[in-house]
């Protein structure tokens, strides 16, 4: 089976069909929802404190719903623009903005408290332009990633290493831009289970996260440092029906936290109008 990375450019491979298919697949949700709740976990942060996050690779917002879930402000980056456009489809939480990573980042220094990116950084590792050199574009992504870093603060990736030159290639371009870290690999012994995550820090040195050895550990097993674990054990089917009234009012309140101006709730809010005609 053939990596979508040799298919095409991202750009072009998550079209409006793919990325329809990518958002609604229930396997490809639950796997996001765990792999993001993994990376949540490695990046250590403070307990019951929300924070600032940028998701890389954001695509259709899987991943960014759980941040939501987790408490957490955000704001995502893709370079696919059928995918963002589910986002806002969707409704997510965060702003999302269409970039090539490979350009760099625009964010300002010291913005972010953590960073995390599932199943994007791989797509680095090709040149699908005449003026794509691979090294290159992976060291101006890392070093402008570490000046929006706020110090002392974690990336995480998850992503998919073609063979051991490409992880190289991934992790020295990474050093040179003044990141520390390595992978850790949960399941190495597993064919399917086996994740591949690239965690770097900031500025400070700091004590690489364990690796997972049991494929059949849920991460309702694993034990957190956070009070948020009794969110993240929530089931599907605990969530906020969608555009029910109760949702609207979170969405709402969430604004207003984060500073937007905010029409006050009254009888009809959330209230479902007529169809026209």
């Amino acid at each position: 089976m053939s990596r979508p990375e040799h298919i095409g450019p991202p750009e072009l491979f998550y079209n409006e069909d793919e990325a329809h298919k990518y958002t609604s697949n229930t396997r490809i949700i639950e796997i996001q929802e765990k792999m993001t709740e993994r990376a949540i976990e490695m990046l250590e942060l403070p307990p019951d404190q929300p924070a600032f996050l940028l998701d890389i690779g954001c695509g259709s917002g899987l991943s960014g719903e759980w941040l939501s879930e987790a408490g957490h402000y955000w704001v995502g980056v893709d370079i696919s623009s059928s995918m963002l456009g589910i986002a806002k489809e969707r409704e997510v939480e965060g702003d999302v903005f269409l970039a090539d990573a490979g350009e760099g980042m625009f964010f300002r220094p010291g913005t972010f408290d953590g960073v995390v990116s599932i199943s994007a950084l791989q797509w680095l590792c090709n040149a699908d332009k005449r003026d794509h050199v691979p090294a290159k574009r992976l060291h101006r992504f890392f070093s402008t990633l570490y000046s929006c870093m706020s110090r002392g603060s974690r990336a995480v990736f998850q992503f998919y290493p073609e063979n051991p030159a490409q992880m190289d290639l991934i992790t020295s371009q990474a050093r040179k831009s003044g990141f520390t870290g390595g992978v850790v690999i949960d399941y190495p012994h597993s064919t399917k289970a086996k994740k591949y995550y690239l965690c770097l820090f900031c500025g400070t040195p700091a004590r690489m996260p364990s690796a997972r050895d049991d494929p059949n550990e849920s991460a309702e097993t694993v034990s957190y440092a956070s009070k948020r674990e009794k969110t993240r054990k929530r089931k599907k089917g605990d969530r906020t029906p969608l555009k029910s009234r109760s949702w609207v009012v979170k969405k709402k309140e969430r604004s207003r936290r984060q500073g937007h101006s905010v029409r006050q709730d009254t009888k009809y809010t959330g209230r479902k109008r007529p169809a026209k005609f």
